[in-house]
């Protein structure tokens, strides 16, 4: 076997087939899933993509469109696409920045705003929901494995 495959094989403990599960973010899926029925559920019409930007315009509001590209890990064309329904949604305004015109910088409306905290709540109930009956040694550990992966990767 080529010893070069050898020194890395140790690491990955994953059955053929495993792997697939891991990458794909199952886990992440059935949690997103959760997540935007508790949002219908409510009568909350935003996508999880949607709130996805929100969070973080709620975190920093005023952000540039690529600065969202960057934080939320999507192309210019998807951030385009979820800030048009957004407005459409009177959830968000586009403005021209005032130190260089060609760049948009991301503002909340108020109606975003009042969102904020009862989506935050139901985000919150889903994560519970989905750890029940993970200890918070499991959940330290998987931030840091995961934490490590990324940082392996990026």
């Amino acid at each position: 076997m080529n010893s070069c495959l050898t020194n890395y094989m140790p690491n990955n403990q994953f059955k053929k087939g495993e792997l697939y599960s891991f990458i794909t973010g199952m886990a992440s899926t059935a949690v997103a899933r959760r997540l935007q029925r508790n949002f219908k559920q409510a009568g909350l019409e935003i996508t999880i993509e949607q709130w996805s930007v929100l969070y973080h315009l709620w975190k920093e509001d005023g952000l540039s469109q690529q600065e969202l590209c960057n934080r939320s890990f999507r192309d210019k064309p998807s951030i385009t696409r979820l800030l048009d329904n957004l407005e459409k949604l009177k959830l968000v305004k586009r403005f021209p920045s005032k130190n260089d015109r060609r760049i948009n910088l991301v503002k909340l409306t108020d109606e975003a705003i009042q969102l904020q905290e009862q989506t935050m709540d139901m985000a919150n109930q889903t994560l519970n929901e989905a750890l029940d009956g993970v200890s918070k040694e499991h959940v330290d550990m998987c931030k840091a494995v995961l934490a490590q992966v990324y940082e392996n990767l990026k």
